[in-house]
This record gives C-alpha cells, sequence and structure tokens, in this order.
C-alpha cells in the first residue's frame, strides 16, 4: 500500500486538494480533524490537556480559544501541548492505515499540515505540497472568521517556508490559478501514481 503525505502551508488549498482526493476514492487521514475529535467532549486529550493547562476545559472538552491563549507567544507550553498531542494523532493514524490494510486499499492519504515540521514525511512514500503564491495565501486566511494579521503571522512562523516544503516535495499541486486546475492536476498526479 502506497502511503502519500499531503501537505501544505495555511490557506494553500490543502482542504480542497484532500476533497479531491476523497472525491475520487482514496481514503484521507485528516491530521487536523482527529485533533478536533480528540479534544471534543470525552476525547482521548481532554484530561492530559486539562491537566496540563488548568482553564482550558469546559462542557466536558477543551476549549480551544482558551488553549490557544495558553500557548500562544509561549514555546515552552506549545511543546508541553505537542508532546501530549503528537502521540495520540500518531496513533489514530497508525489505526487509519492498519484498517486500510485489512481492506486491501492500495494507496492513502495523511492530509497533515505539519507533515515536514513533525517528521512524518518519514512515514510516507511519496509528499505532496499544494502551494499558492504568498498574496493568494494571505488573503484566504484573513478571509475566515476571526483571523487576524498577528494571529495568521504567528501561524506561519510555526510552518516551514513554502519554498522549503516545496523543495523537499516528490509533487507540487498549485492552488492559485483555479480550483479546475489544481482537480485536474491532482487527476494527474493520481494517475502517474497507478
Amino acid at each position: 500500500m502506497m502511503v502519500l503525505g499531503l501537505t501544505g502551508g495555511i490557506g494553500m488549498g490543502k482542504s480542497h486538494a484532500a476533497t479531491q482526493f476523497r472525491r475520487l476514492g482514496i481514503p484521507i487521514f485528516d491530521a487536523d480533524d482527529t485533533v478536533h475529535r480528540l479534544q471534543s467532549v470525552r476525547g482521548r486529550a481532554v484530561r492530559p490537556i486539562g491537566d496540563a493547562f488548568p482553564g482550558t476545559i469546559a462542557n466536558g472538552g477543551v476549549n480551544r480559544e482558551a488553549l490557544r491563549q495558553a500557548v500562544l507567544g509561549n514555546p515552552a507550553a506549545l511543546k508541553r501541548l505537542e508532546r501530549i498531542v503528537h502521540p495520540l494523532v500518531r496513533s489514530e493514524e497508525r489505526r487509519f492505515i492498519q484498517r486500510c490494510r485489512r481492506q486491501g486499499r492500495r494507496l492513502v492519504v495523511l492530509d497533515i499540515p505539519l507533515l515536514f515540521e513533525t517528521g512524518g514525511d518519514a512515514r510516507c512514500d511519496v509528499v505532496v505540497v499544494v502551494s499558492a503564491p504568498a498574496a493568494v495565501q494571505r488573503a484566504r486566511v484573513l478571509r475566515r472568521s476571526g483571523m487576524t494579521r498577528e494571529r495568521l503571522s504567528a501561524i506561519l512562523a510555526r510552518q516551514m517556508p513554502d519554498a522549503e516544503k516545496q523543495r523537499r516535495a516528490d509533487f507540487v499541486v498549485r492552488t492559485g490559478l483555479s480550483r479546475g486546475h489544481a482537480t485536474r492536476a491532482i487527476t494527474r498526479l493520481l494517475q502517474s501514481l497507478r
């Protein structure tokens, strides 16, 4: 079974790319969705996060805004959070891959925003990076509810620069032209992998 890593910076079009893989019948492991599930009511990350960051639990789940405030601008706190969350996400990823192997799947996609930053690319046979011009990226992200320039800058500071991601990728899908262009690129990519 081939494991394809899908990554890209915030606002680069990774969600659209993942949707296209899904539409083409490829199973997707979504790391962001997994984190949300782990932090939701009765999620496996709720108690350890609550213990490490008092005041971040509300109604049985993690209050994501309170947690964001607890780690924002605090590298030590962010590392502590990552030591809690990353192993749990990795465990869920392993279950996903095992399930897909049992089902006889030939290809799966690991949709992981910080794939290179966390060393996840070592678990992939092929890495696809989605990329758009910086102006397009910023415009997309700043349209999101609650997003500010300062928050975007903090997020970008944690992410590997786009040029470095592209350099390390096996394939780059350009998402700044149009959705149709990106969709066709993904279809061609899958044909070449098959």
